[in-house]
Parts: structure tokens; C-alpha cells; sequence
């Protein structure tokens, strides 16, 4: 028996082993949540995982079992994360959708269908990029080649010639939906020539005919040949998870004849008749799976539970020193100091990149990164298709494996299509990995309204996306503090929201020549005063600022505190000015519910209701989207007038 024959039986014998305990536990009522077995699928990640190497990349979906032990995740691993023990490759984080072993290239599994096809895409890029010789593989079932991360990821992957291999699991059907009703072209590996690649279907449940064809295609990759689709013909033959019913959408029979196909005893079969192994030999590796899988299975049962205090770690990276800026420096605009930040970064940084729209020999709309193109080459500077999901979850593969991406996305309006990459993948992917990846994407791009670019490039968001653990939120409102801050956010491990007010975008200040960060979470006082506290942030800081000058011949002393970063807030420096005026006022230019000024209300009410004495305030613009004419939309903003009354009011009360 060769090693590559014993690999792939003892492998596929191993995960249907691994299953069935899997699914006995489940009915014993020690898998908390699902478990979605791999069953009848086994040699389909046997043969693809049986020419990568430890650190080669794959990305799976929810029926990832399989492909973790086939990339040697050892059983007692996988089993304790589905019992929810402190010694799960997850570490009881994730159960059985969400498995991650960085270690072994396992780079993790997903509950949301589809974006394990763009995180490919994007390790592929690292790869490229790094010139590394290395592979990356998506794992994915038939009911994701009808999402759009699909059309995506291998669009991207296409025409960038990434070292990718998109594996097709087809088995029928996606969750209870046949295939053959959910598709216009059922043909998978047909698809792929409209992304410029090769498309092989194979009968899934034949290892041998998965392994040639997947040599053939890890080779194309490793060797500069870009990405291939490859569709696995098969069927899973138990339930999508245990305990669900299974015949309400498909026969006994059906089940039952795909069960005569089971692709390790045809492989068992093929190799007796061949000669090329022995009944005793195929047995004494049935009996050692055996027994490896009931030691683990038993072990994993007496594992200790995570503690309480494991709940709350690894949300964000660990915190790193920054340093002082200095004062003063030269006068120039928001967008050259972000730019002089950015310039800096990549020269000392090969692993940064900067994905978007125009943002490669064009220099970006607003020009965020002029001049960049001709020092670093299209590599670094990679101007993208219209595919905010596609680009955003590449950037998230590609935070995984070692480069640091740069998502330029002009506006925060488009970003939004990507907003179940942001909150599902990039948000949580430390926490999950319990630390062991981390994730330093910067998203970067305009908001704010006074523009008449109506409802669609005039959004903020920053309140909705401060809800989202795992997610630093910045908003800059000055050129100084742009830098400083842009700079501390290309040194982070953390994913960063980068928000660009777009009427600050013109505006010059001091900034000095010199590399300095500005930490997360450190507000600015930006006018000290006694009477009246302003919180105001983005444009609304200089229409505060604009307004504490009015006021102040009339004998009333505005202190005005600029946040910064809306995710960590400076609650600390918002209660001390609070002790100092006694009155809060919050000025932000997007409508009120379940915003950012309620956020500061709240905790000023919560930690800082003794030094009040009156009652806290907030303005905020109409609950509307943004119109078009200069007349309505200046209806909708708080003004620099409606800012002074609002502080006139409070300060006699």
C-alpha cells in the first residue's frame, strides 16, 4: 500500500467515523446546537487536502468536518468544540460552523453561505502578493453557486490569476432545495468559463477521480496558472443536521441508493481488486481509526468547560504603544495628511494594499491615494470591479494570511453591500479564532450630507456600526488628527472603519512631518469652557466650534469635546467635562433614534447624573434620507444657528 493510498483510505475512514460518534453524541444530547455531518461526502476534502500542505489556506462553510480532519485537525480537536469544551480547535467559540486551526491552514468555517469563496480570493492574493508558493481553497456546496459572493470571489480571481482552487461540493441540495429547481444552469463547472478559468466536474464520490483532477488543479495554482472550479458530483446521505427531518424533500429510496455509492467502500473495493491492498491491511486501519476516534470521543467528554471569563477575550487585539505626536508642523489639507500617512505605511510595510474603485492610476475620487500607483505598481494599488462584497471579503481573507488590506470605498453608502462581510467575517474573525488570527483591514471612505449628492453618498452609519463588537469606528475632523489617527489604524491588528467627513475633506491645519499615531479611544478637547459641554463629532465639530465663538461675547463659555472614535468612546473625558459645565448638549448631523447621541446621553445619565444640573440634550438632524436640493437638505442638518439656540436654551435652564 502506498502512502498516498493509505492516506486517502485511512482519511475518509476516519471522518465517517468521526461523524457517526459525532451524530451519537448529538442524540445523547452532548452537541449543544447543530451538527452537520459530512457523510457520504469524504472523498472529496480527502482527495483535494491530500496535495496541500500545512500551509496552504482553506475556507469551508457549515459542513466543515470533513475538510478539518482531512487538513489534520486531530479528532479530539473537533470533538471538543462541538461538546463546547475549553480544548475545541475553536475553544468551544464556534461549534460545529464555526472550526478554525490556523495552525494546520484550517483558516476557518462559516454559518453564512458563501463567504469562504471571497476569503480564498483573498489569501490567494496574500499569497501572490508575498510570492509565496502556497494554495488557498474554498470549500462550498451547490446552494452558494447562486450567491453573489460566487460571481464575485471568482470574477476577482479571475482576472487576477489567483492561486485558488473552488471546490463544489454538489450535493443536491441546499438545505431542503433541490439544485436542479434552484438553478438555471445546473451545470457548475460550465460557469466557470465565464470567469476565464478551467471547470472540471468529477463524480465526487470516487476519490481517485477527485484526487487526479485535484493535483492537476493545485499544480496550475502553485505554479502561476490561476484558479480553478472544480465540481464534486454527490450527495449527502443524512439529514442537513441531526435531528432534522429528512423525507419530507427526498425519498428513502433516493438516500438508500446514494448510500450504495458510499465512496469509501467503492475505494475499499477498488483497491482489493487491484491488489494494491489487503482485507487485513485495510482492517488494522479500520481498528486504529476506531480506536483513535473512541479515545478522543471519550477524553473530549471529560474536558474541562470554558470559564466565564473566556467569553469576553479576544474581541479586539491586544493594545500597542503609540507615539507622541508633536505640535505644530506645516498647514495642509485632510486628504494630503491622510495620504503623506498612507505613503508612509506602504513604504515600510510590504505587506499593505490598498483595493478600490479609481483608486490606482486615477488616485481615488477624492484623491486618497494620488501619486501611490507609480511608486508601488498595481500590486499594491489594485483598482477593483463594482463588487463591494466581493473586494471586502477578499480583504478579509487576505487580513488572515499575513498582508494588511486597505478597502478604499469612497463612499459609506456602498460599503453597506458589504455589511454582512464587515459583522459576520471581519468583526468577529479574532474572537472566534480565539485570538490565534488576526484581522488588520482598513476600510476607508466619505460620509456625511452638505454636499447635494442626495440619499445614496450622504450616508454615516457610525452609530450602526459602533454596535458591532470586534470593530474600531473612527471619524476624524481634522487634518491633524486624520494622520495621526490613520497611521495608528495601519499599525492595528484590529479591523478599523475609517470615516472621512466629506465637507472636512478641503479643510488645512498643523500637522507635523513625522510619523506620530493617535490611539483609539482618546477624545479631543477641542474648545475648553465652563458654562455649557458640546459633544459633537465630524462636520458638526466645526459648526459647535462656530458657535461656542458666537456665544461667547454674550458671556456663555462652551466646551467642546470631539470623540474621535465613536467605537471605544472617551467616556472618561466626556464625564469630566460634564463635572465641570453641569449641562451636555450633543450635536450630530444624523437623525436621533438609537444614535451616537444617545449613546453619550446614556452613560452621562448613567455614571455622571450627580454633576447634571439640567437635562441632558441632543441635536440631531431630521429622521429622513438626505434630498437632493440645497434647500432641503439644509433643512435637514443642524445648523450653526440651530446649534447656538439649542446651547442658548440649555444654558438657562
Amino acid at each position: 500500500m502506498t502512502e498516498q493510498t493509505r492516506f486517502l483510505y485511512r482519511t475518509m475512514r476516519l471522518i465517517r467515523v468521526c461523524e457517526e460518534q459525532l451524530a451519537r453524541l448529538h442524540a445523547r444530547g452532548l452537541v449543544h446546537g447543530a451538527c452537520h455531518t459530512y457523510v457520504g461526502e469524504e472523498a472529496i476534502a480527502t482527495g483535494v487536502c491530500a496535495h496541500l500542505d500545512p500551509e496552504d489556506a482553506i475556507f469551508s462553510t457549515h459542513r466543515g468536518h470533513g475538510h478539518a480532519l482531512a487538513k489534520g485537525m486531530p479528532p479530539f480537536e473537533l470533538i471538543s468544540e462541538l461538546l463546547g469544551r475549553a480544548t475545541g480547535c475553536s475553544r468551544g467559540r464556534g461549534g460545529s460552523m464555526h472550526l478554525f486551526s490556523p495552525e494546520i491552514g484550517m483558516m476557518g468555517t462559516s454559518g453564512i453561505v458563501g463567504p469562504c469563496i471571497l476569503q480564498a480570493a483573498g489569501a490567494g492574493y496574500s499569497f501572490q502578493l508575498r510570492k509565496l508558493p502556497h494554495v488557498a481553497v474554498a470549500f462550498f456546496g451547490d446552494g452558494a453557486v447562486n450567491n453573489g459572493a460566487f460571481h464575485e470571489g471568482l470574477n476577482l480571481a479571475g482576472i487576477w490569476k489567483l492561486p485558488v482552487l473552488f471546490v463544489c461540493e454538489n450535493n443536491q441540495f441546499a438545505t431542503e432545495v433541490p439544485f436542479a429547481y434552484s438553478a438555471a444552469n445546473p451545470d457548475v463547472a460550465s460557469r466557470a468559463a465565464a470567469y476565464g478559468m478551467p471547470g472540471v466536474q468529477v463524480d465526487g464520490n470516487d476519490v481517485q477521480a477527485v484526487t487526479r483532477a485535484a493535483a492537476e488543479a493545485v499544480s496550475r495554482a502553485r505554479s502561476g496558472g490561476g484558479p480553478t472550479l472544480l465540481e464534486c458530483k454527490t450527495y449527502r446521505t443524512r439529514a442537513h443536521s441531526e435531528g432534522m427531518g429528512d423525507y419530507t424533500y427526498r425519498t428513502r429510496e433516493e438516500v438508500a441508493a446514494w448510500r450504495e455509492r458510499c465512496p469509501i467502500k467503492r475505494y475499499r473495493e477498488s483497491l482489493l481488486a487491484a491488489g494494491e491492498a489487503t482485507e487485513a491491511g485495510l482492517d488494522a486501519i479500520d481498528g486504529e481509526v476506531q480506536a483513535l476516534v473512541a479515545e478522543a470521543s471519550g477524553a473530549a467528554e471529560k474536558a474541562p468547560w470554558p470559564t466565564a471569563a473566556d467569553a469576553v477575550t479576544h474581541v479586539y487585539a491586544a493594545p500597542r504603544p503609540a507615539t507622541e505626536p508633536s505640535a505644530g508642523g506645516r498647514e495642509i489639507g485632510y486628504t494630503a495628511a491622510t495620504l503623506e500617512a498612507l505613503d508612509r505605511e506602504m513604504e515600510s510595510n510590504p505587506g499593505i494594499f490598498v483595493l478600490g474603485e479609481g483608486i490606482g492610476s486615477r488616485g481615488g475620487n477624492f484623491g486618497t491615494t494620488a501619486g501611490l500607483f507609480a511608486k508601488y505598481g498595481p500590486a499594491r494599488l489594485r483598482d477593483t470591479p463594482i463588487c463591494e462584497r466581493g473586494f471586502v471579503g477578499l480583504a478579509c481573507g487576505a487580513g488572515m494570511t499575513g498582508t494588511r488590506p486597505v478597502v478604499d470605498f469612497m463612499f459609506i453608502d456602498f460599503i453597506n453591500d458589504a455589511f454582512g462581510e464587515l459583522i459576520n467575517q471581519i468583526a468577529k474573525m479574532q474572537y472566534m479564532s480565539s485570538g490565534r488570527l488576526k484581522m488588520p483591514v482598513l476600510l476607508r471612505g466619505c460620509i456625511g450630507m452638505g454636499h447635494s449628492a442626495a440619499t445614496h453618498h450622504s450616508g454615516s452609519y457610525y452609530s450602526i456600526y459602533a454596535q458591532i463588537p470586534g470593530l474600531r469606528v473612527v471619524v476624524p475632523s481634522t487634518p491633524f488628527d486624520a494622520k495621526g489617527l490613520l497611521t495608528h489604524a495601519l499599525r492595528s491588528d484590529d479591523p478599523v472603519l475609517f470615516l472621512e467627513p466629506r465637507e472636512l475633506m478641503q479643510m488645512k491645519g498643523q500637522v507635523p512631518e513625522e510619523s506620530y499615531e493617535i490611539p483609539f479611544g482618546q477624545a479631543r478637547v477641542a474648545r475648553e469652557g465652563r458654562d455649557v459641554t458640546v459633544v459633537a463629532i465630524a462636520w458638526m465639530v466645526q459648526r459647535a466650534l462656530e458657535a461656542a465663538a458666537r456665544l461667547e461675547p454674550d458671556g456663555i463659555s462652551v466646551e467642546v469635546i470631539d470623540p474621535r472614535t465613536v467605537s471605544p468612546l472617551d467616556t472618561a473625558a466626556i464625564l469630566r467635562s460634564v463635572a465641570k459645565t453641569g449641562r451636555l448638549l450633543v450635536v450630530d448631523e444624523v437623525a436621533g433614534p438609537g444614535g451616537f447621541g444617545a449613546e453619550v446621553c446614556a452613560r452621562a445619565a448613567d455614571a455622571g447624573f450627580n454633576d447634571l444640573d439640567a437635562p441632558l440634550r441632543r441635536l440631531n438632524g431630521a429622521f429622513a434620507p438626505t434630498p437632493y436640493s440645497p434647500t432641503l437638505e439644509a433643512a435637514v442638518i443642524p445648523s450653526a444657528d440651530a446649534v447656538v439656540a439649542a446651547i442658548r436654551a440649555l444654558a438657562a435652564e
